[in-house]
């Protein structure tokens, strides 16, 4: 660091300018995190899947980058709204407590202009350089994430069927840039992503329910106090994903292989949402919830290892 000597004191000359390059780091750090990073990165891995899938090798990479950069860019104007509407309650738990509104980091006008910033660009790239079926379907899901699904959380335990359309809407929007069109080997994909959801973001509701009932969310576990209808809905999920999980394969998107596979890693997660089930704690969410992290990733690479030809 410089200084510069006057007389009778010495100053600290670059200070000033290491305290805003120091605050730039911060409001560009804050700004990442209103995208929700780790959520956005499973949404692209889901989106590449059904982009892979889709064209069979037969599509431009160039697309496929493109297809990610404005579903991401779309992905994580969503999440920016949803950290907008939420910020009050965000502030009432303590699991969100740090982030970026609630922490005054940053405001309520500059998250809600970088989140309309970022869903606009990213649809546009969509449109120009993937095409429309793709943007259309990025677009109901940031209108289904930011206008239905976040609004509905403090007023129904519905809230996270609904939140799994969205969820579940990204390999379809890769398809669709893919093949321009929405072939049922895209609704296969969705139901599996849809019936994924419920079993994790149950494990997930159970582990910070006095957080979520805090903040006034009707999530199930806040109305379930005992877990018995919250362990019941995630084994009957994680049981109706066996044969979702199979479809690909059904529809000829898959192989054999595939099949082998998909039932195996069905039967363990369904195994652990069982154990769920009938003991319903936070040790028995947190092996749900990491069993859930192994099925999704598991599936999605089987169905890349072993597609079935054009």
């Amino acid at each position: 660091m410089k200084t510069a000597v006057i007389p009778g004191r010495t100053v600290l000359a670059d200070a000033p300018a290491d305290a805003v390059l120091a605050d730039a780091r911060g409001k560009l750090a804050a700004y990442v995190e209103l995208t929700k990073p780790r959520i956005t990165v499973m949404v692209l891995v889901t989106v590449a899947t059904g982009f892979v899938l889709g064209a069979r090798g037969a599509s431009n990479p160039s697309t496929l980058l493109l297809t990610l950069l404005g579903t991401g860019l779309v992905a994580g104007g969503g999440s920016a709204w949803n950290m907008y509407l939420e910020r009050l309650r965000d502030l009432q738990m303590r699991r969100t407590a740090g982030r970026p509104l609630p922490s005054g980091r940053l405001t309520p006008s500059e998250a809600a202009v970088f989140g309309s910033a970022l869903g606009v660009l990213g649809l546009a790239i969509l449109v120009l350089w993937a095409n429309l079926a793709s943007a259309l379907v990025a677009l109901a899901t940031f209108v289904l994430y930011v206008a239905v699904y976040t609004p509905l959380k403090p007023r129904t335990t519905l809230n996270t069927a609904v939140g799994a359309v969205p969820g579940a809407l990204p390999p379809v929007i890769g398809w669709a840039a893919a093949t321009g069109r929405l072939g049922v080997e895209a609704w296969a994909l969705f139901l599996i992503v849809f019936l994924w959801q419920f079993p994790h973001f149950l494990a997930i509701a159970w582990l910070y329910r006095d957080d979520y009932d805090r903040a006034g969310y009707r999530m199930l576990p806040t109305v379930d106090p005992r877990g018995a209808i919250t362990g019941r809905q995630a084994a009957g999920h994680a049981l109706a994903l066996i044969p979702a999980g199979l479809l690909p394969t059904a529809v000829g998107l898959a192989g054999p292989w595939y099949f082998a596979g998909a039932l195996v890693s069905g039967l363990f997660y369904l195994a652990f949402a069982v154990r769920f089930w009938s003991e319903v704690s936070e040790p028995s969410a947190r092996r749900l919830l990491r069993a859930s992290f192994v099925y999704l990733p598991t599936v999605l690479l089987l169905l890349l290892l072993n597609p079935m030809p054009a």
